[in-house]
């Protein structure tokens, strides 16, 4: 006999019947075990009604990892530590011109740049070999918002005008240029329908696939600040008030975690907990 299909609230209002799938994935890709995966998934099963939330579902979930492994607990609320990052856009800039930096690119964050028409200011200016990119960020600081095609409509045009101030440039004459926009949240359709025929890169949280945020924080152990609970909100808030955003930065800079005012026994814990954060990796 089949079990009943139990229908769950996502963060945007939207109705969809529950995915044991879904979880056992977002389970593994924290790195718990396939023995911690079955438990979890047998109690959230054994609690579920129509309506339930999603938030409510993460809630519980992240409860039972944070008793087996704190690491693993950090790595699971990945998705809510970035949105921890806000309510300014700013660090979330900062993190996706880490993430581009250990991915080879040479970034500036937060510039000037002079347009052919006007200037713009400007989130991100990567470059890589002979490569130019534009990179806008837009950071949302809660679930279930989507991107919509005004957003690479508008990115789009700005980019134009840059890319013609570029081209004048006797040492960028040759140089392939490009404009992205990067989001925690998603895009709706008809933003990736416009950014795939004009040409404009889009990166959000699951998009575009292997290469979208979430892979590329696993890929490379580039994980906020936030992920961390051996730290509370107040001091989590100190980090990024400095501009400390990974927990990679934080795990060479145990100095930075004496000036917020944390004693060295519990120092010695949250970097345990950041290492073992950063070292984990997911083969999803």
């Amino acid at each position: 006999m089949s079990e009943k299909i139990v229908f769950i609230t996502k963060a945007s209002g939207e109705e969809a019947p529950f995915s044991v799938i879904k979880l056992q994935q977002s389970l593994e890709r924290a790195g718990a075990s396939l023995d911690m995966i079955d438990k979890i998934v047998v109690k959230i099963k054994g609690q579920l009604f129509d309506g339930m939330s999603t938030k409510k579902i993460y809630n519980e979930a992240y409860s039972l990892l944070r008793k087996h492994s704190k690491p693993i607990a950090g790595r699971y609320k990945i998705k809510q530590a970035i949105l921890e990052l806000g309510p300014s856009g700013y660090p979330f800039e900062k993190f996706v011109g880490a993430i581009l930096k250990h991915q080879g690119y040479r970034t500036k964050v937060g510039v000037i740049i002079l347009g052919h028409c006007v200037s713009h200011e400007i989130d991100v200016e990567a470059e890589k070999d002979d490569k130019h990119f534009m990179v806008e960020c837009k950071f949302h600081n809660r679930q279930g918002y989507k991107c919509n095609v005004k957003i690479p409509l508008y990115i789009k045009s700005r980019f134009e005008d840059v890319k013609k101030q570029w081209e004048k440039r006797t040492e960028h004459s040759k140089k392939f240029h490009q404009g992205w926009v990067v989001t925690n949240t998603r895009f709706t359709k008809d933003a990736i329908q416009y950014g795939e025929c004009s040409g404009l890169v889009l990166i959000s949280w699951d998009y575009p696939k292997k290469e979208s945020l979430i892979d590329r924080i696993n890929l490379y152990g580039l994980h906020p600040v936030t992920c961390l609970t051996s730290l509370t909100k107040v001091e989590k808030q100190k980090l990024i008030d400095k501009m400390v955003v990974l927990c990679k930065d934080l795990c060479d800079r145990a100095d930075l975690l004496e000036e917020i005012g944390i004693s060295k026994r519990r120092i010695k814990s949250v970097i345990k907990e950041g290492k073992e954060i950063c070292s984990l990796r997911s083969e999803s």
